[in-house]
């Protein structure tokens, strides 16, 4: 009788069986595991895995604060059918957001972005913001926004938010400015979220993102470092110094505070283009009775042919009368009254050599015979001159109630007024346009001057101010930090070396000027004032001399305005080296 072969019994086999199904099973969760750690630190990858589930384009920000409530916004890419905000101790009350889709936000080839954008494309971002009630401040609340798309919702994690604080509230205020996506942005914003226990307001000097009009730059750059991942602690920039690369988040800071911006140049987008770089048509911006458009009172055809600033207020609410939109305002915050002016102009390169681009004193030979390419030199935007709306603005501001009883009176704005930066020349006016015809009456040369004593801040703004009694008067622009006071004792502060610098113009730097022009000040301030020295803990330059002034891209620097004693406190840290603690190296107490 033959035997019959031996198998194996079931247990054995059950056992391979489940032995299999585990390595399978711990396979696929690697294979998560991994696709959940890079997706996570890569800026662009939703936190839903699953390929077009909807996901939130920002973290909320908080605008517009009263005594009893503040508003919520975020972006999404997509419309959703329904956007609100939960709110409350429990999340127990709810309130629906208004939906609005930016309209001039747009991709192109140089936008950072994976996969890569070909060609100019329009991008759909659409803003959700909503009004939160029943706010008494200092009790903070808990808020968390949601969205719901096709059936699937999408919400935040939760932060908390509280009204405008009433006069008499010690508040700690960000200053800061020119972010810009530059190299240390990311870095400084971190710092500014692990030195100080909690920022209740952030005034930001202007130049928030490079090209306004693209999109990725407020939202999603590939480089890790956009506006709002910096200011909302989601950035992944990664900062190498020295051979040693250092990966920033930037700070939790808007989802808990309110964002009160000033308008500087990169806010401003130039003539509109469906087929020209974003970066042209930036840079294309002319004055409003240049732009060779006649015969139209129509607001979009004027804007589309001269420039605008849609982009940037269609992102923010601006306080302000809603029947008449404009990018300057005044807000009582606190003790503050905080007056936001609209003080840029287009920037224009100073080099002599006459490039293929419009310049600050001069048109390109290549362009004599094309006035539709001519830059006219670096114009102003809105005026700031003694009669003309903004003053009168500002006179009205000046004298009301809300102003005069404020305890601290500050003013922002973009332009600086005093610093050793690059910026502050040509003088703050008009440019007046020379051009030079032979025998033939054909061209030779298209100039531009600015007579110094035109300069509209100086000879304008700052009297108004001084007259007003403004304790202090923060602004950006230039890249770094120094300060002033007046004789009355009105401070001056730009503190802007936040994400990069272009350098201090002292003897041993001077700026690019024409040859033979007073007005153009080649080496220190060109308005008098002479530059303070840091109190507390100056750098110093390589022969140990301490320096009145920081400009660096290794160094990165913030200021803090506490308004329990007034003082305005400034912060520095080395890039270099990570470990580092930041540095306290002066300070000044608001007063005249």
């Amino acid at each position: 009788m033959a035997r019959r072969p031996r198998h194996p019994s079931r247990s054995i086999i059950e056992c391979k069986r489940m032995k299999f199904r585990k390595f399978i099973l711990t396979i696929i969760s690697v294979v998560i595991c991994i696709v959940l750690y890079f997706g996570l630190t890569n800026p662009n990858y939703s936190t839903n895995i699953v390929q077009n589930m909807p996901s939130l384009l920002t973290d909320p920000f908080l605008q517009l604060p009263t005594a009893n409530s503040v508003n919520v916004v975020w972006f999404t890419e997509f419309p959703g059918e329904n956007h609100w905000v939960l709110y409350g101790q429990k999340l127990e009350n709810k309130v629906t957001a208004n939906t609005t889709q930016l309209t001039r936000v747009r991709e192109d080839s140089e936008s950072k972005l994976e996969p890569k954008y070909e060609q100019l494309t329009q991008r759909d971002i659409w803003r959700h913001e909503a009004t939160v009630t029943g706010l008494n401040y200092p009790q903070r609340i808990s808020y968390q926004v949601v969205s719901l798309q096709e059936g699937e919702t999408v919400s935040s994690q939760q932060f908390t938010l509280t009204g405008k604080p009433q006069p008499g509230t010690p508040l700690k205020i960000l200053l800061t400015s020119d972010h810009q996506l530059m190299p240390m942005t990311a870095a400084n914003l971190q710092k500014v979220a692990e030195t100080i226990d909690r920022v209740d307001a952030v005034f930001l000097a202007g130049d928030l993102v490079n090209i306004p009009d693209r999109a990725s730059e407020w939202f999603d750059d590939s480089r890790g470092g956009a506006f709002f991942p910096s200011l909302q602690g989601k950035a992944h920039y990664q900062l190498e110094k020295d051979g040693v690369t250092t990966t920033y988040k930037g700070g939790e800071i808007i989802q808990y505070a309110p964002l009160f911006p000033a308008i500087g140049n990169h806010e401003v987008m130039g003539r509109y283009s469906t087929e020209k770089p974003l970066g042209r048509q930036y840079n294309d911006a002319v004055p409003r009775n240049k732009s060779l458009i006649e015969n139209t009172s129509d607001l979009t055809t004027i804007k589309n042919n001269s420039y605008n600033s849609d982009t940037y207020e269609e992102i923010f609410s601006l306080p302000g009368s809603e029947s008449e939109e404009k990018p300057y305002y005044a807000v009582t915050f606190g003790d503050i009254r905080l007056v936001s002016l609209y003080i840029t102009n287009i920037w224009r390169t100073p080099e002599l050599n006459r490039r293929n681009l419009p310049a600050r004193y001069a048109e390109s030979p290549t362009d004599f015979n094309h006035p539709e390419r001519w830059g006219y030199g670096q114009h102003i935007f809105e005026p700031i001159a003694k009669g003309r709306k903004q003053y009168q603005w500002l006179e009205s501001e000046l004298q009301s109630d809300e102003f005069q009883q404020a305890k601290y009176k500050i003013v922002m704005f973009h332009h600086p007024p005093h610093t050793l930066g690059g910026n502050i020349v040509p003088p703050y006016t008009s440019p007046q346009q020379t051009i030079q015809r032979d025998s033939n009456n054909e061209i030779q040369a298209i100039t531009y001057e600015y007579p110094k004593e035109n300069d509209y801040i100086i000879r304008d703004l700052i009297p108004l101010l001084e007259t007003a009694e403004v304790q202090f008067v923060y602004y950006g622009h230039s890249h770094l930090w120094n300060r002033f006071q007046s004789d009355s004792g009105m401070h001056f502060l730009e503190s802007s070396n936040v994400g990069n610098s272009y350098g201090a113009h002292t003897s041993d730097n001077p700026r690019t000027v024409p040859p033979n022009s007073p007005d153009n000040v080649a080496v220190g301030n060109p308005n008098g004032l002479e530059p303070i020295m840091p109190n507390i803990d100056p750098l110093q330059d390589e022969t140990g001399q301490p320096l009145s002034y920081i400009a660096s891209n290794d160094i990165t620097v913030f200021s803090v305005l506490d308004t329990e004693q007034g003082i305005v406190s400034s912060y520095r840290f080395d890039t270099r080296q990570p470990d580092s603690e930041v540095i306290k190296f002066d300070e000044f107490r608001l007063g005249r």
